[in-house]
């Protein structure tokens, strides 16, 4: 690490840009149905758009990130885009405006998690790596759980509407941090993750991400635990709604703040055991939250059951948004293709996030929720008993 660079930098990075995501993703569609008075299927169309853009970028946007010297001047560019996006939904909050505003929020908003992840491998040495990805996750969440609280604050004392103008405040800021790490103290060699034995290699061609077995078997699971995980909250969500309508949404914020309040200290302990434990026995105690969790709901409708429940979704997601960079990063040591394998990766669990709702919903139609849980938590095996028998350790000794 360059003793040019503060660390706090980085920490207050990770932070912000948690804050400049939160105030925009959870609200929007509450406040266009709740304050616009737009359909669901306005809405949808509106969120499906976004969600397709944004896979379709992902993984260009994580080669152009390893080509490029000015990783910092991408997050500000993004930085820009997003608040534009934000005022835009404040001023015209029309049809047209908030479909062009949104997607252009989904494709920069993509360039967030590789941009920070190259920043961290140019600025650390691969032994302090694994330590320093669990506490940029940890302050990823306590960011979130800042956000949750501000914008409840200015939603309650303002308007819903209100919320969106933090997106620029918290632009600016993040913007100011980033402008703090110096450009010289990143290894741009090593940011790309080019560098295997202290020299920098040849970069690989775009086919080493499907060449890979490593890669793509993560891809698979990866995608096998988005497709269970993401409909489980919404589905709790609308069990909860369904039987206290007046407090459905205090229960969801509970629910989303006490995961991300769990998630921090886990993110913590993956940073600090992953080299002693290795990754692989840490990464299926996060999958096998996931399966326990679709049937533990299935036992009860008591509403302090089912969020209780839900607290075990802090341990999963914890471990997986701390350890899958250090994972990515293991396997693409010395390709050159690290962002652009980020970007493949999640591209492949936006698929299984977007696929999920229609099935999901399709599965409570017709069964019920409780078919729906276990056909889900059987999906979560699969993805399990893939990594176990599939994945190999990915760690090794430098």
């Amino acid at each position: 690490m360059s003793k040019r660079f503060n660390p706090l930098s980085l920490d207050a990075l990770n932070f912000l840009l948690a804050d400049v995501r939160g105030a925009l993703g959870p609200y929007l569609n509450v406040f266009l149905v709740t304050q616009q008075h737009w359909s669901q299927s306005e809405v949808g169309l509106v969120t499906t758009i976004g969600g397709l853009l944004g896979i379709a970028v992902q993984t260009p946007i994580g080669a152009a990130i390893d080509e490029t010297h000015r990783k910092r001047g991408a997050v500000i560019l993004a930085l820009g885009v997003l608040a534009l996006g934000a005022i835009t939904i404040f001023a015209w909050p029309q049809f047209w405006p908030v479909i062009f505003a949104n997607g252009l929020i989904s494709v920069v908003g993509d360039v967030f998690g590789p941009a920070v992840a190259a920043l961290t491998l140019g600025l650390f040495a691969r032994k302090q790596l694994a330590r320093r990805m669990g506490r940029n996750s940890a302050f990823d969440h306590a960011g979130n759980v800042v956000i949750a609280g501000i914008a409840a604050a200015v939603g309650y004392l303002f308007s819903q509407r209100a919320v969106f103008l933090l997106v620029p405040v918290f632009a600016a800021m993040s913007a100011f941090a980033v402008l703090s790490i110096p450009a010289a103290a990143i290894d741009y060699d090593r940011a790309r993750d080019s560098v295997d034995g202290g020299k920098a290699g040849k970069v690989a061609g775009f086919s080493i991400l499907l060449k890979s077995h490593r890669l793509v078997v993560f891809g698979i699971c990866v995608m096998l635990f988005h497709f269970a995980n993401a409909p489980l909250l919404p589905l709790v969500g609308q069990k909860l709604a369904s039987t206290f309508p007046q407090a459905a949404t205090a229960m969801m914020s509970t629910c989303i703040v006490a995961a991300q309040v769990v998630m921090l200290p886990f993110a913590i302990l993956v940073g600090r055991t992953a080299d002693s434990w290795g990754r692989k026995p840490l990464f299926l105690l996060g999958f096998g939250m996931l399966p326990l969790r679709a049937v533990l709901y299935t036992l009860s409708d008591n509403s302090f059951w089912l969020i209780g429940v839900q607290l075990l979704d802090g341990v999963g997601a914890g471990i997986f948004g701390a350890l899958s960079p250090l994972i990515i990063a293991d396997i693409m040591r010395g390709t050159g293709r690290y962002n652009a394998a980020q970007g493949a990766i999640a591209t492949m669990q936006g698929i299984g996030a977007s696929l999920s709702g229609l099935a999901s919903g399709v599965l409570v139609d017709d069964f019920g929720y409780n078919p729906a849980f276990l056909t889900l938590g059987v999906v979560a095996l699969a993805a399990f008993g893939v990594f176990a028998v599939a994945m190999p350790e990915t760690k090794t000794d430098d």
